[in-house]
């Protein structure tokens, strides 16, 4: 920021702030560490979520993202978009005014306008699809997370769920910590999220042409 300023080029600069994916945990069971070695100073790197690094569920995958550009962004503004760090190929492209051939940034979304404050009527995304170090998939489209899978799908060990489960669905809005499993209840959710999910892997991409 300071390098900006004194270049005279901090007001016309999109600088974001954002990070890598989810906390190693450092329980003492994964990733070395003492036992609650972090925790047990008062932080909580996955803040409310459940799981961390690896892991299928939010603590693994959430991060931070802060973008300051005086020319464009309101000071102070937030927004309730959901986006994907890959995302941002596809955005500089827009900024820059290059077009992305159709083979190049096949899941990435321009999100100029959510950056800019647009009132937006539909979601810029369709939905996200994400996975776990050991290859389970997830797809979250507006409330609805749905994970093709029992478990943490990663470091977190967690008691295995009834045999007539076969996945996980939660509702992200109510259920921010991913702790009431709607896999049963809501099953044309699940099925409308698998293909989805199914369109995506056969397309090979997940941003329309």
């Amino acid at each position: 920021m300071a390098a900006l300023e004194r270049n005279g080029q901090s007001e016309n600069t999109l600088l974001v702030f954002t990070s890598d994916n989810g906390s190693p945990g450092r329980d003492g069971t994964n990733m070395l560490g003492a036992i609650n070695s972090v925790k047990r100073f008062g932080h909580h790197p996955s803040y409310i979520y459940q799981g961390i690094k690896a892991d299928i569920w939010d603590g693994g995958h959430r991060i931070p993202f802060v973008a300051r550009w005086p020319e464009r962004i309101a000071a102070g503004a937030t927004s309730q978009e959901a986006i994907c760090l890959v995302d941002l190929m596809a955005t500089v492209a827009e900024i820059l005014g290059v077009d992305l051939p159709e083979n190049v940034g096949e899941d990435s979304y321009n999100i100029l306008p959510a950056l800019c404050g647009e009132n937006l009527s539909e979601p810029i995304r369709e939905a996200i699809v994400h996975h776990s170090i050991d290859g389970t998939f997830a797809i979250r489209q507006r409330k609805w997370k749905m994970i093709q899978g029992v478990g943490s799908g990663g470091w977190t060990k967690s008691e295995k769920p009834p045999l007539e489960i076969e996945g996980q669905l939660y509702d992200m809005d109510d259920d921010p910590r991913e702790e009431e499993n709607l896999w049963s209840q809501q099953s044309e959710i699940v099925q409308q999220l698998g293909r989805l999910l199914v369109k995506y892997q056969t397309q090979g991409r997940s941003r329309p042409t």
